[in-house]
């Protein structure tokens, strides 16, 4: 069997995945509703694959997503979602989403994209990719920070925290020097100057 950890809020959707791929390859090894107890759960259970409801309280799914990958986790993850915004799409896609289903109909393609994604293929339904190749022509949609790849992204959100370097690269696992060398090139990206720059475009995504 396939191990497959499913994270959604929503118990009835939780249950609902496990009743589609019950008979099947696969097995839900996991369930678990929030992207905190899904990083501790993948460290548990070590799936496969890893279903992602997009939001969920607190980490939702696209903050986990970015957190795998900024841990140098390379497993499948696909997205389970109702509704994903611009600025969502865009992060997963460059966070190297394996796959995203609609939760609409998922009962009857599920089954399918695990099957792609296991065997090392995409699984984004035409709809997403598509939209997401016309945000990519459209660089004034994805926001103010849409240069920056997740681990700058998650710097730019501690600066405008007031995390000073050294806690900056404590709360990353990176010395001091290595978020200077960040943050150079972030400003070059970005065409600023300093910090309070940075702060100011982190905050204005984080309200668009």
């Amino acid at each position: 069997m396939i191990p497959v950890l499913v994270a959604d809020d929503h118990g009835f959707i939780r249950a609902g995945v496990e009743a589609v791929l019950r008979g099947t390859r696969f097995s839900v090894v996991a369930a678990t509703a929030s992207g905190e107890e899904t990083l501790d759960a993948i460290k548990t259970h070590d799936p496969a694959i890893v279903l992602l409801d997009i939001n969920m309280p607190g980490m939702n799914g696209v903050q986990t997503l970015e957190v795998l990958r900024d841990r140098g986790d390379k497993r499948p993850v696909v997205l389970l979602t109702a509704e994903i915004n611009d600025r969502q799409l865009i992060s997963v896609m460059r966070a190297g989403v394996e796959g995203i289903v609609s939760k609409d109909g998922a009962e009857d393609g599920l089954v399918g994209v695990l099957e792609k994604v296991h065997g090392g293929q995409k699984a984004i339904e035409p709809i997403f990719l598509q939209r997401a190749i016309d945000l990519s022509l459209r660089p004034d949609a994805q926001g103010p920070l849409a240069k920056l790849n997740p681990r700058e992204r998650k710097i730019a959100g501690l600066v405008a925290r007031g995390l000073r370097n050294r806690d900056i690269g404590a709360e990353l696992g990176i010395g001091e020097g290595t978020v200077k060398v960040y943050l150079h090139t972030m400003y070059q990206k970005l065409g600023i100057d300093n910090r309070t720059e940075l702060a100011l475009l982190a905050v204005n995504e984080q309200d668009n």
